[in-house]
């Protein structure tokens, strides 16, 4: 099948390349030309694990192609995904001006038959918008031409995003006319040869389940961070209490992890994006979800008040940081709790040397020369003069570390531990003092 894919951020490049993997004619838009550049030298513009020998695999095979050149990538698929940027407007809705402005380019250009695919996360009512703006262009143009808009939500995990897609959980597509719902059929068959995963229904319940999906999720975490909250100030350990109520298989263990909040491009602004949506569109205000953002928020400065505690003052102080990126296997900064504890860490007089195996050149281009934060080339380097060791990302490498070497370097050995990653026993019979997450 021709396919055209709108956007080659996280959801457009996995998607396109895992579309080609499976013998598709792939073409993918980007309006940035040194994106494009990047992809054609062989190259990716983001970082996720197993994409780049995929993209590679599948220009060599002429199955792959990238331009910036709207009137042939109009022109080339039958299926046209929209996978442009949705962020947060001022009130915290989703943006739609990219791709409101993708449907008019398709509505513009087009001359034959278009199923034309939201995939990007937009909230309901998105694709009633890009159907009148297709139309509304094809009416300024005075031609007839047919075409069908489908919702077709992503469900991909930043640091897994590849196998998600290739071997997904469910496949969601909101579409209404049989041609439209065939198509989509059989572009996805490759995908579930084992059993049926393809869920069909109308275009605002794909578009709703996308936004409710991120945020049950987001809802466990914080649900789980205000429990370790409590479950310190009582003396109870959040670990057992987890593995207690996650043996519940009505509960199940996935997403009841506390640790100092959530991150990423998606669970924030898709949080916020529900919550206005119901506010502006249905008059609604959701009680839970605002309870479940506030809390994240609070959590994110939860181990800048541990410091403080033990420490008093944090002038003049230097920590060193492990972990960066909003979770592990990806160099994804945005809405980072490293962010926000580097930031409180400023305020409060102190520096930081930070190391991440991915991100820190991400970090760079986020706080620019800024004297106070200085980078490491491997996790032990980060310590050297360092007051404290403080730990905001789950990378595998950080799990199992030299605890008598972090000892002997730090100035005092004290860990400050935002993923719940060692055992407190363990750690405090190795002469360091541990603070995790309501442990």
């Amino acid at each position: 099948m021709k396919i055209t894919v709108v956007g080659t951020g996280y959801v457009g490049l996995v998607s396109g390349t895992c579309l080609a993997e499976v013998g598709n004619d792939v073409l993918c838009l980007d309006v940035d030309p040194e994106k494009i550049r990047i992809l054609e030298e062989g190259g990716i513009p983001i970082f996720e694990p197993g994409l780049q020998e995929m993209v590679r695999r599948n220009v060599a095979a002429g199955r792959l192609h990238f331009t910036t050149d709207v009137e042939k990538a109009v022109q080339h698929g039958t299926i046209q995904f929209i996978a442009v940027g949705t962020p947060p407007d001022e009130d915290g809705s989703a943006d739609l001006q990219y791709v409101l402005g993708a449907a008019r380019n398709i509505g513009r250009l087009m001359t034959d038959y278009k199923v034309v695919v939201d995939k990007s996360t937009v909230p309901v009512g998105t694709g009633a918008k890009v159907k009148a703006a297709i139309a509304d262009e094809l009416a300024k143009r005075g031609v007839s031409i047919p075409y069908s808009v489908v919702s077709n939500p992503e469900f991909l995990k930043e640091g897994a995003a590849v196998e998600d897609f290739m071997r997904p959980d469910r496949i969601v597509v909101g579409a209404e006319e049989e041609q439209a719902i065939h198509l989509m059929r059989a572009l996805y068959a490759p995908f579930q040869r084992n059993h049926e995963r393809l869920i069909i229904t109308d275009v605002k319940s794909a578009e709703l389940t996308k936004y409710a999906a991120n945020a049950m999720l987001a809802t466990r975490i914080s649900f789980m961070n205000e429990l370790a909250n409590l479950a310190e100030v009582l003396g109870a350990d959040i670990e057992m209490v987890r593995q207690g109520i996650g043996s519940d298989p009505r509960i199940g263990y996935h997403f009841l992890y506390p640790g100092c909040g959530y991150g990423g491009s998606c669970f924030p602004k898709d949080v916020k994006a529900l919550i206005a949506t119901a506010k502006d569109d249905a008059g609604i205000s959701l009680k839970v979800l605002t309870a479940v953002e506030e809390a994240n928020d609070a959590q994110k400065h939860v181990l800048t008040g541990k410091l403080k505690g033990r420490f008093g003052d944090l002038k003049g102080k230097h920590f060193a940081l492990w972990g960066l990126a909003f979770k592990p296997n990806t160099d994804d900064m945005r809405e980072a709790p490293s962010r926000e504890l580097i930031a409180d860490l400023f305020a409060a007089g102190a520096t930081v040397t930070a190391y991440d195996p991915v991100a820190m050149h991400e970090t760079q281009r986020i706080f620019g020369d800024d004297s106070r934060l200085k980078y490491a080339e491997s996790p032990m380097g980060a310590l050297t003069e360092a007051d404290a060791l403080l730990i905001v990302t789950e990378w595998k490498e950080f799990r199992s570390p030299d605890f008598e070497a972090i000892k002997a370097t730090l100035k005092n050995p004290v860990i400050f531990d935002g993923r719940n990653l060692y055992d407190p026993k363990f750690v405090r019979a190795s002469g360091i003092e541990y603070f995790a997450i309501g442990r």
